[in-house]
Formats: C-alpha cells, sequence, structure tokens
C-alpha cells in the first residue's frame, strides 16, 4: 500500500558510503559485516561466485555471531533479498546489483543442507529433520467483517503493556486456576516476527521480511496487511485525532524512517525523515508515545561493521529523536555520549580511526510523566575512547532532550565484533570490554510508601535500582554470571510487589557442549556455571525472594545449528522477557517452551513445547515447525496469550526461515 525503497541498482554509492563492496546477513540485532572484496567480478547470474566473492569471508566459517552458510540456506530467498535491498544489510550490499542480489539469495537456499522449492512455496527440505517452509503462502484468509476498533481494560497496546514498561497485565480475563488449561487456538507464520498488540479484538504484528499485519485477535483471519514495512519494533496502538478512524499505529523501521498508519484500514498516515544519517544507523527499539510525542530509540550496526579493516571506526552516537505524532517532524534529537567524535589513529590498513562512539540504544524508551523525563538503556562502547554515555541509564527532558543525568555503570566496555585472540581484527579496541549493553527497558515501579525506584537489568547479570530523580544508584545485585549474550538480555518484568527476571547465560551453556569455543564464534569461553532461569526480587532492596532453574525439557530444533557443532543441542537460556498478570508470569526459553510461573514461590503452573509438534497455520503453511522463544516475549489479552516462536535472536539458536505466531486460550477456544 505504500512505496517500497528503491532497490541498490537505482540508489546512487554515495548515499550508503561504505569503503568495502562486500556484505553479510544479518539476524536479529546484530550482524556481520564485509572484508575486503577480491578483485574478480563475477556475473550477475554466478550466484555462487558473488557468495565466494562478497559474503565468504564472514560465513565460510561465520565470524563472530553471523549465521554460517548453512543457517543463511534455511532462510526464505525473500527474506534474503529484502535484507540485502532495503533492510538492515542494505548498506553493506550497496555495490551489489540487483540481478547479484537475486543470484546469491537463489544460491545459498539451494546450496547446503537446503533445497528450495522452485515454486516458491511449499517446503525446504532439511537432511533428517522436519520440513521447513520457505514462506508463506498466498492463502491468508481475509476477515469477513472489519469492526471498528474498540478497546477494553485487557489491551496490550504498547511493547511494556503500560506508561512504567512493567509488562503487567492487570486485567487479563485470566485466573491463576485457567492458566493450567491454555491450549493452542490457532497459529499464524512469519518471518522474523516481532511481539504483537492487541487493542480488542485486533491484533498488530511487524516483521522483518516486510509486511505489516492487522489480524483477528481471535481466530488469526487477516484485517489488512501492508508490505514494504520491514521492522522488528513492536506496533504502538493508541486513539489519535489525526487518524481518520480515530485509532493510529507507529511503528520504526530499519530504514531508520518512523511511519504511523490508521490502524483500522492500514492507510500510512505519515513518514518521518530518516531519524539519524550515519550509514549503519537503525531502529531496532520500539517508538514510545507519550501525548504529542513519539520517542524513538536510535541503534546501529558499527558494532559488526567495524570487522572490516577498511570501514572507519567508529563515529556512531547513539540517541533519541522526539517527534511529532501529528506529522512526524522531528521536534528534537539528543546523542547519549557527551564527548566529541574526533579523528585518533590509522589501522594497520590505513584507514582513520574514531572516537567516542558506541552507547547503542536498541530496547525502548520509557517515559515518566510525573517527572517529564524519559529514560533509555545505552549499549557499550566501540572504541579505545573514553566516553560515559556508554553502559549506561540516561534520563532526558521529554520537551527538549537536554541530559539531565546519566548514570554509567561499566566503564571502559569497548568492544566491537571480530576480536579475540584468533583474530584480534583491525579496530579492535585494546583491551576488548565484555560487552555488557543494556538491551532491557528500564522499568519505573512505585513502592508502597509512594517513593518510587528506576528498575534496570544489564548484560552482565546484574539488576539495578536507581533514585529516578538523580540516577542515585540504591542497590546493586548479581543475578545471573552474565555475557555478551545476557545476563538479561530482552528485559524484565513486575507486578505490584516483585521485579521478575529472566536470565540467558547462553555462553556458559555452550559449555555444556564441551565445544565452547567453536559455539561462541569469538567469544571467548566462559567456564562459570550458568544460571538461566527466572528469579523474582524485591524492587525496594535487590533482595532475590525465589529462583527456579530453567528446566532441561525436551526440544527439536527444525533449524538453527551453530558454526562448529552438527545439529546443535537446544538451549535452555531464558532470554525473552516475560509477561506478567496477577499470580503468574510468563516467560519462555530459547529450547521453545512457553512456562506459567507462581508469582509468589515460581512454581510452574503450567508449561507448552513449541518444538513438540508442527502447525497449519491459518495462512495457509503446512507443517511448520516452532522453534526458539527469544527477544521480546508474550502478549496477554483478553484471555489469551500470544507468542512467536521460531525468533532468531542475537545469540542465534534455534531460529525457523519462517516463525510462528501462537495464539493460546483456555481449552482452546
Amino acid at each position: 500500500m505504500t512505496p517500497m525503497p528503491p532497490p541498490l541498482s537505482t540508489r546512487s554509492r554515495s548515499q550508503v558510503p561504505l569503503a568495502a563492496a562486500t556484505l553479510c546477513l544479518a539476524v536479529a540485532t546484530v550482524a556481520v559485516v564485509p572484508f575486503a572484496a577480491a578483485s574478480a567480478e563475477p556475473g550477475p547470474g554466478d550466484g555462487q561466485a558473488v557468495f565466494q566473492r562478497a559474503c565468504k569471508s564472514c560465513h565460510e566459517p561465520a565470524v563472530a555471531r553471523a549465521p554460517g552458510r548453512a543457517d543463511l540456506a534455511r532462510k526464505p530467498r525473500a527474506d534474503i533479498i529484502t535484507a540485502l535491498t532495503h533492510g538492515v544489510m542494505a548498506p553493506m550490499a550497496e555495490r551489489l546489483s540487483a540481478d547479484e542480489i537475486a543470484a546469491v539469495a537463489s544460491y545459498l537456499v539451494t546450496s547446503g543442507e537446503a533445497t528450495a522449492d522452485p515454486g516458491g512455496g511449499k517446503a525446504e527440505m532439511l537432511k533428517g529433520r522436519p520440513s521447513v517452509p520457505l514462506q508463506p503462502l498466498a492463502a491468508e484468509k481475509t476477515c469477513a467483517a472489519h469492526p471498528a476498533i474498540r478497546s477494553g481494560q485487557s489491551d496490550w497496546a504498547s511493547q511494556g503493556a503500560d506508561g512504567a514498561a512493567t509488562r503487567y497485565q492487570p486485567h487479563p480475563e485470566l485466573t491463576r486456576s485457567s492458566v493450567q488449561r491454555l491450549k493452542l487456538k490457532w497459529s499464524f507464520s512469519m518471518s522474523g516476527g516481532g511481539q504483537p498488540t492487541v487493542v480488542g479484538d485486533w491484533l498488530f504484528v511487524t516483521n522483518r521480511s516486510g509486511r505489516f499485519y492487522a489480524l483477528d485477535a481471535r481466530s488469526g483471519c487477516v484485517h489488512w496487511s501492508v508490505d514494504g514495512a520491514v521492522s522488528r519494533t513492536t506496533p504502538m496502538v493508541v486513539k489519535s485525532s489525526f487518524a481518520p478512524s480515530g485509532w493510529a499505529s507507529f511503528i520504526g523501521l530499519s530504514s531508520r524512517v518512523v511511519r504511523a498508519y490508521d490502524a483500522q484500514t492500514g492507510k500510512m498516515l505519515w513518514q518521518s525523515e530518516p531519524v539519524d544519517a550515519h550509514p549503519v544507523a537503525v531502529l531496532t527499539g520500539s517508538p514510545v508515545l507519550s501525548g504529542d510525542q513519539l520517542f524513538v530509540p536510535i541503534s546501529s550496526l558499527e558494532e559488526p561493521a567495524a570487522i572490516n579493516p577498511a570501514y572507519p571506526c567508529c563515529t556512531f552516537s547513539g540517541a533519541v529523536a522526539a517527534l511529532d505524532a501529528r506529522t512526524g517532524k522531528i521536534l528534537w534529537k539528543t546523542k547519549v555520549l557527551p564527548e566529541p567524535n574526533h579523528p585518533t589513529r590509522l589501522n594497520v590498513a590505513g584507514a582513520q580511526m574514531h572516537g567516542p562512539a558506541g552507547g547503542a540504544i536498541w530496547s525502548a524508551p520509557m517515559v515518566d510523566t510525573r517527572r517529564g523525563l524519559v529514560y533509555v538503556g545505552t549499549g557499550d562502547s566501540y572504541t579505545d575512547e573514553p566516553t560515559a554515555g556508554a553502559d549506561a541509564i540516561v534520563a532526558m527532558d521529554m520537551k527538549t532532550g537536554a541530559i539531565r543525568w546519566s548514570r554509567q555503570v561499566t566503564a571502559a566496555d569497548n568492544f566491537v565484533m571480530g576480536c579475540s585472540a584468533a583474530r584480534p581484527g583491525s579496530n579492535c579496541p585494546t583491551p576488548v570490554g565484555p560487552d555488557y549493553d543494556f538491551g532491557a527497558t528500564p522499568i519505573l515501579f512505585s513502592l508502597p510508601g509512594g517513593e518510587q525506584v528506576l528498575l534496570a537489568g544489564q548484560k552482565s547479570g546484574a539488576v539495578y535500582g536507581l533514585d529516578p530523580d538523580t540516577g542515585r544508584q540504591l542497590w546493586k545485585t548479581q543475578v545471573g554470571q552474565g555475557s555478551a549474550l545476557g545476563g538479561v538480555e530482552w528485559g524484565m518484568g513486575a507486578d505490584t510487589r516483585r521485579l521478575y527476571v529472566p536470565i540467558s547465560d547462553i555462553i556458559q551453556l555452550f559449555q555444556e557442549l564441551k565445544a565452547s569455543a567453536a559455539a561462541a564464534g569469538s567469544l571467548a569461553p566462559d567456564p562459570r556455571e550458568a544460571k538461566p532461569g527466572l528469579y523474582a526480587l524485591d524492587p525496594a532492596t535487590g533482595r532475590i525472594l525465589w529462583s527456579t532453574p530453567a528446566p532441561k525439557a525436551p526440544c527439536t530444533y527444525a533449524s538453527g545449528s551453530r558454526p562448529g557443532t552438527s545439529a546443535m543441542p537446544c538451549m535452555r537460556a531464558q532470554s525473552a522477557a516475560p509477561a506478567v498478570i496477577p499470580g503468574v508470569v510468563f516467560s519462555g526459553t530459547m529450547d521453545g517452551w512457553l512456562r506459567a510461573y507462581d508469582s509468589r514461590t515460581g512454581r510452574i503452573l503450567w508449561s507448552d513445547s513449541t518444538t513438540a509438534r508442527t502447525y497449519d497455520t491459518r495462512n495457509g503453511v503446512k507443517g511448520q515447525p516452532g522453534g526458539s522463544i527469544d527477544g521480546l516475549g508474550p502478549t496477554v489479552a483478553h484471555g489469551m496469550v500470544y507468542v512467536m516462536s521460531g525468533f532468531d535472536g542475537a545469540a542465534r539458536v534455534g531460529g525457523n526461515g519462517l516463525n510462528v505466531l501462537l495464539a493460546y486460550s483456555v481449552d482452546g477456544r
């Protein structure tokens, strides 16, 4: 319904000024970037030659957290093309023609362990594994009627569910006892699907294949869909006077623009200018509306871009942009690094290096209207140049963008990808930091006496209680062991009494495979015992009230083996954000299990393995497998629980070419 960004062959090279002509394909929030290209130029139809010239250095064998060629072969051809033309990898593919992109996509999906269906749609056959659909069939069932959107008290209309980002649903239309009768009601396939939002009987969900859906929340039929919206952000849906229907939805695109849609019809209302001019900036965190302002967090792919020795590392700073919600006009933009970026030295390839850089914001902001503040968590530093803005919680004035306070918790966490003893890299800081970003949205918690505490979880496995007025640290609790992939990775949740903290510790879990160095790519082996699971903390003191280790449970991945292993075992890392209702916490694990926990004791009340069966989906995919539950976690609304299975998160474990959105209801009714 809206125009697609121009294909690469029509763009000038000045639009995406990267120094190399090579590419790598991204999954989730990370991507690998190019090494210098060989001089031989393949013909446009020679996909293998394109791969050898432009992709092999990153993907065979895989570097850092990059997918290997076998992983890429399991992805739909359309997803590869989308990623390279107007997705997160477009800057890296800037010098490839449209024909070369099509050729390398075709080569990948017909090589390795996979064979593509030339009809473009039935199934990809994996040796000794269940069939994995290549792409949804053109069998989406359109709803017979499109009733007006009507809100209710059980809506979940934003990523964090409420203004304090607690992920708490106080009116779930589920009870603690009825949770134990949850059964699957319907399923829906999509590539790279994110967390849905629900208003009344309407469900909204984006995905990285570029199709934005409005579905019927009860049945999974399609109200409308919009192409050309490559996004991983959670749609925010609000009543709005400027939308003809009275309802608007806001999403951030990978192309660094924000769009507003009429939520009833799917008609685009406006598209912003790019909120950042940096060629590898990207939007991963969901925009958040407060009043007439839309707050947009800005992240980047510069951390993987630094793998390329010809890349002039590094110049990006994480930032927040405030947009006029009616027009998309940028009102203000504030970078989180207070120090100016400047040239430093030449790397061994002769490229000019810069610093400081980093502080990417890859989670949603949280808006505190009482104090007039916007809180964000920032990522690590990319260079040796000192900065106070990385690995920090930052509070900005919501009207002006001025930084009121910034609390850094880990100094000198200088990290880019591709840095290890085996492959030191040209742009690596010295020493390389542990990569302890804040990837979880801060939570504003109200204590019984009326005081408030700002709760923040870090990939280090530490959780902090901060004074929301000043940023002063009130307490710190080390919950998990922590690693570059969590610790706390995607989010936490809270009700009126407790904070609930999922812990991944997946790098430590790799040790259980007895092949940690190969399994973790360039990440250093970590001999500490993994502590994955769900933890409940006292928000006032940080005291751990209970903990439930992630169970070792049956699981079968349809795809997603890592370099250095064959048929990788399922991983029980608890990385996804939770959802909370009175008496119950829903939390998923990378081995595909969704569980409901008693919020008072941590006892598991109900569980379901999303990998134990395949699904015949509402949009015509037969035998769709489940996979990892990773990322932004479940949504609970109007007596139903929704979760995305097969999401290929930052750990790149248990992902499928297609994800499946699962909808549970009591007794499946």
